[in-house]
């Protein structure tokens, strides 16, 4: 139990191939959960997502005590924590599709949707595409430079510059990652992205923030 990683299962994210994922990159213990108690007592959290900000949003505040368990381990006890496309997305202050919806608020800022102005730059954003850094690391060493697979309509916008820990383009810059002390979200999926997405997921499971 002391090693083990809890996989938010929350109806909205893709748990076979992320657990799948997390297998290859080399944890043994992955408890694909729904019970606020497990998340209490794991070692490192994931929050996957799937589909839209609000149904997301609803699906995670629908299990009871999930959201307090969440904040207890992660922002109170410094869990290390990484949120996948949508469970990224869910960090922030709000989202703004189909209407506003309360995010979990830990990194501050909005999720809009992608605006571009060539018309050859198509929504949604879908395929490879490179993830650059920032001049400083925002993520202890946790995100590198590469390429990844990008599915996504919406985008995570925040309040601090200093939060962005990785940026991808499409027809503009988009945020591809951000990062604060102990959380760490990516709007790629790691477990869709071959080789480089499984390095991530292996330093994630030796990541001491």
């Amino acid at each position: 139990m002391a090693d083990q990683i809890a996989l938010i299962d929350y109806g909205a994210g893709n748990l076979h191939s992320v657990h799948n994922a997390l297998k290859a990159a080399g944890c043994t213990d992955v408890a694909v959960t729904a019970d606020p108690a497990v998340v209490r007592k794991a070692a490192r959290i994931v929050l996957p997502g799937v589909g839209s900000f609000g149904a997301c949003a609803n699906g995670l505040r629908a299990i009871e005590g999930m959201v307090d368990a969440l904040d207890e381990r992660v922002r109170r006890d410094g869990t290390p924590f990484l949120g996948i496309c949508v469970g990224m997305q869910l960090l922030a202050t709000r989202g703004l599709e189909h209407g506003a919806t309360s995010g979990l608020g830990w990194i501050a800022g909005e999720v809009r949707a992608i605006e571009v102005t060539d018309p050859a730059i198509k929504v949604p954003h879908m395929g490879w595409n490179d993830v650059a850094l920032p001049a400083h690391d925002r993520s202890a060493g946790l995100i590198e430079e590469g390429e990844a697979y990008f599915l996504h309509s919406y985008h995570f916008v925040p309040e601090n510059g200093h939060d962005i820990a990785a940026m991808t383009d499409h027809g503009g810059g988009i945020v591809a990652a951000v990062a604060q002390d102990n959380i760490v979200g990516v709007q790629f999926h790691p477990e869709k992205s071959q080789s480089y997405g499984l390095s991530l997921l292996t330093r994630f499971l030796e990541w001491k923030p």
